[in-house]
């Protein structure tokens, strides 16, 4: 599939997709179902009246659940036997590969297909308003929040965010307003199309938190990141809008090529949203929020840390806007529930509490240490780290991670899964890590297997701890084990 440029390309992009939904549409088969998007997409199908299936090889809650819990009948493991009887049309996630035996027999038969972004796109997006939000860091609870805003404030939006948010039970919506907000991730669409999924997305506003060298399995070096979000920002309209983290240098260099309006936000004091007078306290994080200058708005945020204050402006600046009177934030955001798996309390037993967060990025593994360590202060940080994602299995992120949790009391870290799918010599090391860890003063520890690491977690932390677990996976349902030996 020839890649997304321009303006014209996306266009014609979307044309091209909806060329391919038949006429007669009933059922409706997901290659790699389990996946957060896909899973939502999965959703807003059902919801749409359609027969849905899937089919993955990783089932494990919570989107598992959430697809039993709508009646989505998953198949486990992937084979040609999957598409009988035959779907009306296939959607093919980017798990999924070429050679994978799902997809050779769809490349057999006469079926229709399309990439997740391409069928939201065609059965959510078009014709709406669309709020892409995009960034290495901080895109999942940025947009539930635009999401939740939109709702509390009467806008009924159409969303779909790569996590379950509390305040819906759910990770999408259709929504009967006229804007839809996605997670505008720049990961590869699918084997046949390597583009970034944002492109997808018809972007009218869109919004950038950070833009740092990430997934180092499809992207070359941080040029080659920084050329995705390029694009991103070439594709939105004159007539629409660039939401910009100005603390972000390489955010800020780059929008500079917007051909639309940019509004900025962040602690720069140049930035047109600013925050102000924070302060940790016992009903939230308490906030003055400026614009150009001049008060906006206070706020009192159940989100904690300075990311996610820098989260918060950007969607102040999105509600300001749309038309939204600030006088209906503070209420808006007080009820914000947040998003499972981000910096998520799963549970407190003896006095040790036990977090769950979805940070895998060095970055964000620093940041989201940070900010429990303000949160919880006076209580030790233990933070329990898994080397999942395709990018922190590789040696490319080993320095990075070795400075990543000088702020925590205590490390964990196990041997990483699926090693044998990285080259031996990009290969990241945890032993490695906590060497480096110990050379640098700070009391890591190494589990050869998740048995191990709990044997080591609950003879080394007592009364008073915050057990900080960190990982894009499921991590053998450790969070769950611990809490019943504590």
């Amino acid at each position: 599939m020839e890649q997304i440029k321009n303006i014209s390309d996306a266009k014609s992009g979307l044309k091209a997709a909806l060329n391919r939904v038949p006429e007669r549409l009933e059922h409706i088969h997901l290659m790699g179902i389990c996946g957060t998007a896909m899973a939502s997409l999965a959703g807003i199908f059902k919801v749409k009246g359609y027969h849905v299936t899937g089919s993955d090889q990783n089932v494990y809650p919570p989107m598992s659940t959430m697809l039993m819990d709508m009646g989505i009948e998953i198949k486990k493991g992937y084979s040609g036997e999957n598409l009988s009887p035959r779907p009306d049309l296939v959607i093919v996630g980017n798990v999924i590969t070429r050679n994978n035996p799902e997809a050779m027999r769809l490349s057999e038969m006469d079926v229709n297909y399309l990439s997740l972004p391409q069928a939201l796109n065609a059965f959510a997006i078009q014709g709406r308003r669309s709020v892409v939000i995009a960034g290495t860091h901080g895109k999942t609870t940025t947009t539930a929040l635009a999401a939740w805003l939109l709702e509390e404030t009467d806008i009924e939006p159409g969303f779909m965010v790569g996590g379950i948010l509390k305040n819906f039970g759910s990770s999408f919506r259709l929504g009967r307003g006229d804007y839809f907000v996605v997670e505008g991730d720049e990961y590869d669409t699918a084997f046949f199309d390597k583009g970034p999924k944002f492109l997808h997305y018809s972007p009218l506003i869109t919004i950038i938190t950070s833009i740092e060298f990430d997934h180092a399995d499809i992207y070359r070096d941080l040029d080659h990141v920084i050329s995705s979000f390029r694009r991103l920002i070439e594709i939105i309209p004159s007539h629409g809008l660039l939401i910009a983290n100005l603390d972000d240098p390489i955010v800020n260099e780059e929008a500079k090529r917007a051909r639309c309006r940019v509004i900025t936000y962040g602690y720069n004091e140049a930035a047109m949203f600013r925050a102000v007078d924070i302060s940790d306290e016992e009903d939230g994080t308490h906030v003055k929020i400026l614009k150009d200058g001049k008060d906006y708005v206070n706020l009192i945020s159940p989100l904690y840390g300075r990311h996610n204050i820098s989260n918060t402006l950007s969607v102040i600046a999105l509600t300001d806007h749309i038309g939204i009177k600030p006088i209906k934030l503070p209420a808006a955001i007080a009820s914000f529930s947040g998003v499972k798996r981000r910096q998520e309390i799963r549970g407190e037993k003896n006095g040790i509490l036990v977090l769950d967060d979805f940070a895998h990025h060095p970055t964000a593994v620093e940041k989201t240490i940070e900010a429990v360590k303000e949160k919880y202060m006076g209580r030790r940080i233990i933070a329990v780290f898994e080397p999942r994602s395709n990018s922190s299995r590789r040696g490319v992120f080993q320095e990075m991670y070795s400075r990543a949790f000088d702020k925590a009391d205590m490390v964990f870290i196990p041997e990483p899964p699926l090693m044998e799918k990285v080259p031996i010599d990009n290969r990241f090391s945890s032993q490695g890590l906590v060497e480096a860890m110990k050379k640098r003063g700070i009391n890591a520890f190494y589990g050869e297997n998740t048995d191990r690491l709990i044997e080591l977690i609950l003879s080394n932390t007592g009364k008073g701890d915050v057990i900080l677990i960190m990982s894009n996976g499921a991590f053998d349902n450790i969070h769950d084990r611990v809490l019943k030996k504590i």
